[in-house]
């Protein structure tokens, strides 16, 4: 798992990776920047109380709101507009660290665009279901954080790499058969999500740290023991 990260890691050194990288940061920005735009130009052009100190007041409150909503979401939009190119990052680790693989499926554009959809909405629904939990039970928080997230990042990170060697069922039979690597993989995931500036790269960490994750348990990455899915296959049927 170690030398899966440190592989993943250096993966940031590849071309393909930091044009991934910098098209979500730089696309991110741009929406942050024509949001803040359109908000100050109502907020300056807009008298919401016909009390120039009071509306004053709300223009730079509204102004503060922006940004820090900004500061809020800016990861989660960076991983939004990343997840749509993350298959060249796949690409990449494959083409780099596992060259004698033949080439993976062809998927299409629905296909992809409904992986990323569904990865956000789950992600993003269960957050919001355990956000009272956060508040409510100190202590635990944390815990519940990193195990909601961990599986959750881990099992979408995971089919979204495996789907592209087999099929979608296949890949749910291969992680159930071994949830372990996922999930830890998904926990060490949430936490890099958690750190200012390394969030921004996580996308990209991510999509090539599970790579090894996936080639691991296929048997693939040297050294790996592969994960054998045909008495699973044979319970779960068609």
């Amino acid at each position: 798992m170690i030398r899966a990260l440190l592989l993943a890691i250096g993966q940031l050194s590849d071309p393909a990776s930091r044009r991934v990288v910098w098209i979500g940061v730089l696309s991110a920005i741009l929406a942050f920047a024509l949001l803040a735009g359109a908000v100050w130009w109502a907020l300056f052009h807009t008298a919401l109380t016909g009390y120039a100190w009071v509306d004053g007041v709300l223009d730079v409150l509204g102004g503060l709101a922006v940004l820090l909503l900004a500061w809020v979401l800016f990861p989660a939009t960076v991983g939004m507009v990343s997840s749509f190119f993350l298959d060249e990052v796949v690409q990449a680790v494959e083409r780099r660290h596992y060259p004698q693989l033949p080439p993976p499926r062809q998927t299409g554009l629905g296909e992809e665009l409904l992986t990323a959809l569904r990865f956000f909405a789950i992600v993003l629904l269960v957050n919001l279901f355990a956000l009272p939990l956060y508040l409510m039970v100190p202590g635990l928080n944390l815990l519940i954080f990193y195990t909601a997230n961990g599986y959750l990042l881990g099992r979408e990170y995971f089919e979204m790499v495996a789907i592209r060697r087999m099929g979608r069922k296949e890949a749910g039979f291969l992680r159930r058969s071994s949830p372990l690597k996922p999930f830890l993989a998904g926990t060490v995931i949430a936490f890099l999500s958690t750190i200012p500036f390394v969030n921004l790269l996580v996308p990209v960490i991510a999509s090539a740290f599970m790579v090894h994750v996936y080639h691991s348990m296929t048997g693939a990455m040297p050294g790996s023991m592969p994960v054998s899915m045909t008495g699973l296959s044979r319970r779960e049927g068609p």
